[in-house]
């Protein structure tokens, strides 16, 4: 049996970033080999996966990316259980290299997406690896693939816990009208609209909603039809704090971001319109 020394060990740790206990026993197990002690962690961390399953992980990152021509992004939530590991540069990583995976691949689960090559490896491969390295409960809670004929714009909030996509029609823009069209994504971002037009909000929503407001009406001593009146001017509060176009602009309160689209558009020489967006925010519902 070949001698594991202390040097072997700290190879196999700087490698893998497994504890100096697993680190010695793979090598021990695998009679010093180093790449079969590799093998051997990112197994270890597969099958004992299993047994973190039904442990909460709410923690984690939210990575957004597009290609080069902005025709093509991906966004992916990746769950840990504590901060601390979520904030580690190497779960980050990680977290970067699955969100490449989906945006080189059309894969539609996380199944498909875990047989996807990245970085001379598969996702799974790199999904073992990070469970060798941290006796967490990691997983690709979701993910999605947007292409376009426009252009899309990505927006990840600072600390990698909230992401936005965010695509319109126009298919290239200058740097100023790509200026403004990030400052929307921002602004999706920080008041999470619904809705882009009040054409989206269904009839639905708009019966429950004034039902909602008219009871509390009721409820705080007005008659019926003043309660009537009072559901539908909260209605058009709705309208504007939950529609995107209808929204205050942040950077600038005297502008709604039908504004800041009619700037894009000036920019562009056409109508830009907004057609659809995602917003990924960690451990939501």
């Amino acid at each position: 049996m070949a001698q594991i020394t202390p040097q072997m060990v700290k190879e196999l740790r700087e490698k893998t970033g497994a504890g100096m206990g697993d680190c010695k026993k793979a090598l021990v197990d695998t009679d010093g080999d180093l790449q079969a002690a590799i093998e051997f962690l990112r197994k270890k961390g597969a099958a004992s996966a299993a047994k973190r399953a039904d442990r909460a992980a709410k923690e984690g990152c939210v990575i957004a990316m597009v290609n080069d021509d902005s025709k093509a992004a991906a966004i992916v939530e990746v769950n840990c259980e504590t901060d601390f590991v979520g904030k580690n540069a190497e779960f980050e990583k990680y977290s970067n290299q699955v969100c490449r995976a989906a945006l080189s691949s059309d894969a539609a689960t996380v199944e498909d997406l875990m047989k996807v090559s990245v970085d001379n490896d598969t996702v799974e491969g790199l999904h073992n690896e990070i469970l060798a390295k941290f006796s967490e409960n990691i997983g690709i809670r979701r993910f999605e693939k947007v292409t376009t004929e426009g252009y899309i714009e990505a927006y990840i909030h600072a600390g990698n816990k909230l992401a936005v996509l965010l695509e319109v029609t126009a298919a290239e823009l200058n740097d100023n009208s790509k200026a403004l069209t990030r400052d929307i994504a921002m602004q999706i971002a920080a008041m999470n609209p619904m809705f882009i037009t009040r054409d989206e909000v269904s009839a639905d929503v708009l019966a429950k909603e004034k039902e909602i407001y008219i009871q509390q009406a009721v409820d705080s001593g007005k008659p019926a039809d003043i309660a009537e009146r009072i559901a539908e001017g909260k209605l058009g509060k709705f309208f504007q704090e939950q529609c995107l176009v209808e929204q205050v602009f942040v950077k600038d309160s005297k502008k709604k971001i039908s504004d800041v689209l009619k700037e894009i558009s000036n920019e562009c020489g056409s109508e830009v319109k907004i057609t659809k967006f995602r917003r990924y925010f960690l451990g939501e519902e």
